[in-house]
């Protein structure tokens, strides 16, 4: 299976620990590919208690970024950001893999 590594922005990781901080939970996003959403594809984000077995994981600023391996392989080498702008605030997948996009940020098709 390809290990490409994911980068999660000092930016993303800030904002996960204060989530996480007023939950009460580990310092642990958890990003996944679902199918669906306007172009095939779409990113969920959570919290995770503790990464599962085969999660491949890496860490910005003492958080950790976990995702599963099926989708892993639609985001190798993705870089996760948290954006703020007169839009809103939200986190944003800027990913290689995806060859076209939709407007909302969420959303892809590969």
């Amino acid at each position: 299976m390809d290990r490409t590594p994911l980068t999660l922005s000092p930016s993303a990781a800030q904002r996960v620990a204060t989530i996480a901080a007023k939950q009460g939970k580990p310092a642990i996003l958890r990003l996944s590919v679902e199918g669906g959403g306007c172009s095939g594809f779409h990113y969920k984000f959570g919290l995770a208690d503790a990464p599962e077995g085969d999660d491949l994981v890496v860490e910005t600023d003492g958080v950790r970024l976990v995702v599963d391996p099926m989708s892993h392989e639609f985001i190798a080498g993705c870089v996760v950001d948290y954006v703020e702008s007169l839009g809103g605030a939200a986190f944003r997948v800027e990913n290689p893999n995806a060859a076209a996009s939709c407007g909302c940020g969420s959303s892809f098709a590969v």
